[in-house]
């Protein structure tokens, strides 16, 4: 197979996604070492990508969700590639879009009886006391869009009505956009990395993550310690939590329509209650350290190169062997619908909805 990476090294993009670009050339290695050609692209504008459409290729692993262009628009690669009659590697960008939106994606859950936890958007002179507010302290407040810890830190855990009127008003100085309200859940929390292919078929890791402990013995996962990779990955032995947080992961994995692999993150109360907190749709792959292949490695004795030779399995399934490659449109004409087989209609339902009703989602800003 002719397998063409597709990353960028813009802005802050490059630490989104797979990661740098030395975690895309250990993906590469690990990706010939399977027999097929590589090639890997630096994307920094439209016409890069219409060049790696021109290439045919027979499969094309999205490392980043959207290349960032001059005009302030993003371009979602799901998108891109699918319109552009190209394979490729993750989910559709219906399901992308419950990756960038959390609020959808805990709205579009709750609608499916699956269990959130409670949550408010809040922003600066919305709430003049305690009473006003939707939940009970404490609450834990970040960033809509926040990956990688950004925006996250002790202050985060918010105990009284001054804590947090300061950490809604710091947020929403750094960030400009409306803050996500949590209550705090006083559980621990575990990432499930899920792997759809045809040899393994539903591939389930868990793993515990383990913050170092703050001064107030909490556990943040903020910023500082995502940058330090000071948290650790604890191994989960099966007992009826784990069970349940398996469960829990499959049933999120097929509402939100998710294709091929994603990561998965949910929270625990002390009663043993599990809650759907986020999906990672293209979650990091840097060896040793994302939480997505360590899991994998962890949980299941998987090597790195098995885990990236799984994630693309579920692309190269969808090769049509017997045909020629789909015919690559020019700029001016009009891009060609992908060739979805009748499975993944079937699948994934709320995609197609999604597909045929969605206006195009802008990025939070």
């Amino acid at each position: 197979m002719n397998i063409e990476i597709v990353t960028t090294l813009k802005g802050t993009l490059k630490k989104e996604g797979f990661g740098s670009l030395d975690t895309c050339k250990n993906v590469s290695r690990a990706i010939e070492k399977s027999g097929h050609v590589v090639g890997l692209n630096v994307c920094r504008h439209e016409h890069d990508l219409l060049r790696v459409v021109e290439k045919g290729p027979d499969l094309v692993l999205l490392a980043v969700k959207y290349l960032s262009v001059n005009d302030g628009n993003d371009i979602w690669l799901s998108e891109y590639f699918e319109n552009h009659g190209t394979n490729f590697t993750g989910s559709l960008i219906s399901a992308i879009d419950f990756d960038s939106d959390k609020v959808l994606a805990k709205l579009h859950l709750k609608k499916r009886g699956i269990k959130i936890a409670k949550f408010f958007t809040a922003r600066p002179g919305q709430f003049g006391s305690c009473h006003e507010l939707p939940i009970s302290f404490p609450l834990f407040l970040k960033p809509l869009d926040s990956t990688n810890g950004k925006g996250i830190d002790i202050s985060s855990l918010a105990n009284n009505f001054e804590e947090f009127q300061r950490k809604l008003l710091s947020l929403s100085e750094n960030f400009g956009q409306t803050i996500l309200v949590e209550e705090y859940l006083d559980g621990p929390e575990f990432t499930c990395a899920l792997i759809k292919s045809n040899s393994h078929g539903l591939s389930v890791s868990v793993m515990e993550i383990l913050p170092p402990k703050s001064k107030n013995e909490f556990r943040i996962p903020d910023e500082q310690v995502k940058e330090e990779k000071t948290e650790t990955l604890g191994k989960t032995e099966y007992s009826k939590l784990t069970g349940n947080i398996r469960q829990l992961a499959v049933v999120v994995f097929h509402h939100l329509g998710i294709r091929d692999f994603g990561r998965i993150d949910i929270k625990t109360n002390r009663l043993g209650e599990c809650f759907f907190m986020k999906a990672d749709l293209v979650p990091g792959m840097a060896p040793g350290f994302s939480y997505f292949p360590k899991t994998c490695q962890t949980a299941q004795n998987m090597s790195y190169d098995k885990v990236i030779q799984l994630i693309i399995e579920g692309g190269i399934s969808r090769v049509p062997l017997d045909l020629p490659n789909a015919s690559v449109p020019s700029p001016s004409s009009k891009p060609q619908k992908s060739a979805l087989k009748f499975r993944d209609l079937v699948a994934y339902p709320g995609g197609l909805l999604a597909k045929l009703t969605r206006s195009r989602r802008p990025r939070i800003k």
